[in-house]
């Protein structure tokens, strides 16, 4: 049996990327093709590392080379990946600018920009992180680097604050430059300036992706990041409740104002339940249930995931160690479904920022 190139290119035009709504041919997603007798082998280049349909892609290649060449052909795909971009982000060798805020305080915005940044790096992406929450820094106690400082180093001229390294992906945060036991008594300007500093001024080299803590609220940070950088999109935590899910459209708000204008990639609901570890089938809706899915739905912008309400994953930050670092722990396949739709959406916004599909290079 002779397979020709353009039989493989032809069967493969029938596998759309569910997401692009295009064939992945013509988005150039078909490379290397290799035929040797009845052996093929040929690469599928994703637009994320972390892509949760990468498995049914990579069926539905195998079917149409069955379907429409030959059952009796030997099938090797490499399922690869190519990160892709929409814009310059203002930060070199950045592609995305992922921003993660919330309405109000205490909805584990935090927990879940870490365990984002952590998702997304198991994954296979390039990440770094930045904690802007100038007042209350909270990173280096959840990545363990208290008292942790930067290192600076001369980059053509300039001095360059290199990000702290730990789990495989790069940081940096207000709190390695302060006192933990002091507060920071600064006014807006100087805010602004230092939360510029730790985009600008750092050597972050080559990320895929730099995911944003941001503060609660809607201020002056907020504003700063949004104007000063073009983000991708910008992630929205909430719980449950009437007055979390009443702030959280204030924060939405913000983020569609005409002069911020950064997309939405979604709503994640934190606690949203409660298991005991004694009865893992069940759950107990504290807080309410489903809000932050209705308030996906009225916005019509994507629900990214339930985060449960359970104790070890604030005793695994408090420890320095993610909950999502935990294989064994079962929040951590929450997180990592969560960072694999976050992942997707940033390829959709990519993907439409300018009316059509991206051709990968």
């Amino acid at each position: 049996m002779t397979i020709t190139t353009e039989q493989v290119l032809q069967a493969l035009g029938n596998v759309e990327e569910p997401d692009l709504k295009k064939d992945l041919v013509t988005l150039n997603m078909i490379q290397d093709i290799r035929i040797d007798g009845n052996k093929l082998s040929f690469s599928v280049i994703l637009t994320t590392p972390a892509c949760p349909l990468k498995a049914m892609i990579e069926n539905a290649c195998r079917n149409a080379i069955s379907y429409f060449i030959s059952k009796e052909v030997e099938v090797s795909i490499n399922m690869t990946s190519h990160v892709t971009t929409q814009k310059n982000t203002g930060v070199p060798g950045v592609k995305n600018i992922i921003a993660v805020a919330s309405g109000k305080g205490g909805v584990g915005k935090s927990t879940v920009a870490v365990n984002l940044a952590l998702g997304l790096a198991h994954a296979g992406a390039k990440v770094g992180l930045i904690d802007a929450d100038i007042y209350g820094p909270s990173l280096p106690i959840m990545f363990g680097l208290e008292g942790a400082r930067p290192k600076a180093s001369q980059l053509e001229g300039k001095t360059r604050i290199e990000p702290i390294e730990k789990y495989g992906i790069k940081l940096l945060s207000i709190g390695f430059f302060t006192d933990p036991n002091q507060p920071v008594p600064w006014r807006g300007p100087m805010v602004s300036t230092a939360v510029k500093q730790l985009f600008n001024d750092a050597d972050w080299g080559e990320l895929d992706y730099l995911v944003v803590d941001l503060p609660p609220g809607t201020g002056d940070i907020h504003i700063t990041v949004s104007q000063s950088f073009p983000v991708t999109g910008a992630v929205i935590v909430t719980t449950p409740q009437n007055v979390a899910l009443a702030d959280a459209k204030k924060g939405i708000g913000m983020f569609m104002m005409s002069a911020i204008n950064v997309p939405l990639l979604g709503i994640v609901e934190n606690m949203s339940y409660f298991t005991p570890a004694e009865l893992p089938d069940n759950r107990y809706y504290i807080f309410g249930q489903g809000g932050g899915q209705k308030l996906a739905s009225q916005l019509e912008v994507p629900f990214l995931g339930e985060i449960p309400l359970v104790k070890s994953i604030s005793e695994s930050g408090d420890a320095g160690m993610p909950v999502i670092l935990d294989d064994a722990n079962p929040m951590s396949k929450a997180f990592l479904d969560m960072a694999k739709r976050v992942a997707q959406q940033v390829a959709i916004a990519n993907a439409t920022a300018n009316g059509k599909a991206p051709v990968l290079p």
